[in-house]
């Protein structure tokens, strides 16, 4: 277990929109950064360094076959975030991605996951997010690439040369989907194949939130793993965070949500961590960044009542 209080966070915002279907995403991150995020993790007695927004390299001669909307400009953005994630972790710092869309996800995870190889312990992902990300540019029926990074950074066939190809792997019985609710047929083939542990609503309103947090964090903390948390907003029920281009109704309820940060807080056990798909542009007056900033607070260390 790690020592929950002071972590040297570090910022990173990473305007991204090109991975998904609808315009607005790279206003998140300075919608966050109004919402106060930093103040807050601040009053929580972190060291926090906001490092600005990160630009893309440019990636030019990149061939992917099949549909990957955008894919150069994706790959620039893969590989500064996996600098910038294995660079801050190097330095002992816990990274926050504040997104921008899901696609960013292929460069933080795969950082994390190289520095977790270099160190010798595997990288865990609980991936909070409405859908399972799990398509290839074979197999996504809108091709885009907010939802291929899962399959990405376990390696499914179909997108060599955004990163090199010896890199390391998160092994999929090692990603924990959760609060799923919307998943295309061709992705829920690969994942049962694949062995990725899914969560759905329907095994939450079964078993309940702790029972499978409690599954989940054991396995981490059994294992000595790193966990890297990607948090989708459309995680949650869009009545409670309607910013999001790709709302799904029945998602996890603001004391799920609660429930879920405050376990991880519990076990100080998170490593690295995204804050995607906000939309500022499909916000109501900036409810869906306020309610994600005080889930976060949660996740690092905000109580009703010390425990």
């Amino acid at each position: 277990m790690l020592d929950r209080l002071p972590r040297n966070i570090a910022l990173f915002g990473a305007p991204v929109q090109e991975g998904a279907g609808k315009l607005g995403c790279k206003m998140g991150p300075d919608a966050l950064r109004v919402a106060d995020l930093p103040k807050e993790l601040a009053s929580l007695g972190h060291a926090v360094t906001d490092h600005g927004d990160l630009t893309p390299e440019p990636a030019t001669g990149l061939t992917i076959p099949g549909a990957a909307l955008n894919a150069e400009i994706i790959t620039g953005w893969t590989r500064t975030l996996d600098k910038a994630a294995y660079g801050a972790l190097a330095a002992g710092q816990l990274p926050i991605f504040l997104g921008g869309d899901h696609s960013l996800s292929m460069g933080s995870v795969s950082g994390a996951a190289r520095f977790a190889a270099e160190a010798g312990r595997p990288l865990h992902v609980l991936w909070l997010d409405a859908h399972s990300d799990f398509n290839t540019p074979l197999t996504s029926p809108s091709g885009n690439m907010h939802g291929m990074p899962v399959a990405f950074f376990c390696g499914r066939p179909g997108m060599d040369g955004i990163l090199p190809n010896d890199r390391p792997l998160v092994r999929p019985q090692d990603v924990s989907i959760y609060g799923a609710r919307s998943i295309d047929h061709d992705e829920r083939r690969a994942l049962r194949e694949a062995g990725v542990n899914v969560f759905d609503m329907r095994v939450i309103d079964e078993r309940g939130t702790g029972s499978i947090m409690r599954d989940i964090l054991d396995r981490v903390e059994a294992e000595n793993a790193m966990l890297h948390v990607s948090f989708d907003v459309d995680f949650l029920d869009p009545d409670l965070a309607p910013g999001v281009g790709t709302a799904v109704r029945g998602g996890v309820t603001y004391r799920e949500a609660h429930l879920v940060m405050e376990m991880l807080a519990d076990r100080g056990v998170t490593t690295s961590l995204d804050l995607v798909e906000l939309n500022p542009f499909l916000d109501d007056r900036g409810k869906s960044a306020l309610l994600v900033v005080e889930l976060i607070a949660s996740l690092f260390g905000r109580q009703v009542f010390e425990r």
